[in-house]
């Protein structure tokens, strides 16, 4: 079985943010300014490449948690395989390499003054600034959901104390009981995601409390990976999951009973259940709108480099980027974190920049050792990150080769959260 190591990580995503290079007087000296707003796999990645690979740049990474707890492989907390302390880092190795990691919100950007207001009160000056600050939930698309609902109803879309709710729910539910999923509509982040924790529900289930169902009312009519879900479903939750397309509801879930806990689909139908995993409908993180980055509910980049199409000095990378066929996911993040880094580099240390390459799989774990992934080669287009090659788990696989999947997966989040945190 062969796992996918930290020098066959970075490899494997590019290597444009290390190369030798040539630093300018001026920003030798430490003059240049970067400012990161996210601690995740696209802004600590960032943080960390560009101190490393421009120590003497002055480099501030803008992040209100103190631990992240990442969202991919949050799923299989879910499902009983990984604990939550294995999902959570701190920001040591970042502060130990130099950059100056403050745990604060970032509230406003002053482009023209190019400054960040924090929720402090304290404002950080920059020559560069680069946004990575993943999603926010479009409250009440759906009626009745808004954000007090998630005490009840949790998304936990965003990893941290939304997973140990939906965890608690699940395993304080009585047997026999009915758990309802409403999947997002397009866009949102990780599309295998709301599938991959369907199984990790169904495998719990299955193995603690088998007379109960898990209902998923999608608003989709296919989903990523859906050939290999539903074989995966029939062959292990056959009698658990039932997935309900929006032909069947008119459009999905369009109403919730918080206090009653139920929901209403669009033909005006309710179902009542015992857990309801709400995942709203998702755009660009509020400081992206703030600093004008966005059009829309999403933020326009230049494929090139990840710089905002609409706002000078500032970059844009992960959830919140309109990256078209590149999906939103913590690989691209990581992958679209390397080109910017070589980006800020080159402009600030005098560094060589290299041409963009982008990379992308998504793991999913269906059943015990039973691991899928889809991802593709991305290439800078004129107007678009374009696809260059790309692959996909087929159904039928024997079990070695989905064992061998999974295996990689491990290797991969070991990777990229060893980078992400300057770990060793």
């Amino acid at each position: 079985m062969s796992r996918l190591n930290r020098r066959q990580f970075s490899k494997a995503v590019g290597a444009s943010a290390v190369a030798a290079s040539f630093g300018s007087i001026a920003y030798a000296q430490g003059k240049g300014k970067v400012v990161v707003i996210g601690g995740g796999a696209g802004g600590a990645t960032a943080a960390h490449l560009i101190k490393k690979g421009a120590p003497n740049l002055d480099v501030t990474l803008v992040e209100v948690n103190p631990q992240y707890t990442t969202c991919f492989f949050s799923n299989l907390y879910l499902g009983g395989f990984r604990t939550f302390d294995s999902l959570t880092h701190t920001y040591d190795g970042l502060k130990n390499l130099g950059v100056n990691v403050i745990h604060d919100m970032a509230t406003g950007v002053d482009n023209a003054g190019k400054t960040v207001s924090l929720k402090s009160g304290s404002k950080l000056s920059y020559d560069k600034l680069v946004l990575s600050p993943g999603i926010d939930f479009k409250w009440n698309a759906i009626e009745g959901y808004d954000q007090s609902a998630t005490e009840k109803m949790p998304h936990a879309y965003k990893a941290g104390a939304q997973t140990k709710i939906l965890k608690g729910q699940l395993e304080a539910m009585r047997d026999g009981g009915t758990v309802v999923m409403a999947p997002p509509p397009n866009p949102f982040r990780c599309p295998p995601g709301p599938y991959e924790r369907a199984s990790m529900i169904a495998h719990y289930l299955k193995t603690n409390k088998p007379k109960s169902k898990l209902i998923i009312m999608d608003p989709k009519p296919k989903f990523s990976k859906m050939a290999l879900f539903q074989e995966g479903w029939e062959t292990h939750y056959n009698d658990i999951i039932e997935w309900i397309g929006p032909d069947f509801t008119d459009g999905g879930v369009k109403k919730v009973d918080v206090a009653g806990m139920s929901v209403t689909t669009g033909d005006g139908e309710t179902t009542k259940a015992d857990v309801i995993n709400i995942i709203p409908a998702q755009k660009a993180g509020a400081i992206a709108h703030a600093a004008g980055c966005t059009d829309g509910d999403w933020c326009p980049i230049n494929p090139a480099d990840f710089s905002s199409a609409k706002v000078k000095d500032v970059y844009v990378l992960g959830d919140a980027s309109v990256a078209k066929s590149m999906p939103k996911s913590g690989f691209s993040a990581n992958s679209q974190a390397k080109v910017v880094a070589n980006a800020v580099q080159a402009e600030l240390a005098g560094k060589k920049k290299f041409p963009a390459r982008y990379r992308n799989t998504c793991w999913s774990l269906i059943s015990p050792d039973n691991g899928v992934k889809v991802g593709a080669s991305y290439k800078a287009g004129e107007k678009a990150v374009d696809v260059a090659s790309k692959f996909i788990s087929k159904p039928g696989e024997d079990n070695a080769l989905r064992s061998q999947t999974y295996q990689e997966s491990l290797g991969w989040y070991s990777a990229i959260t060893s980078e992400m945190f300057a770990k060793g």
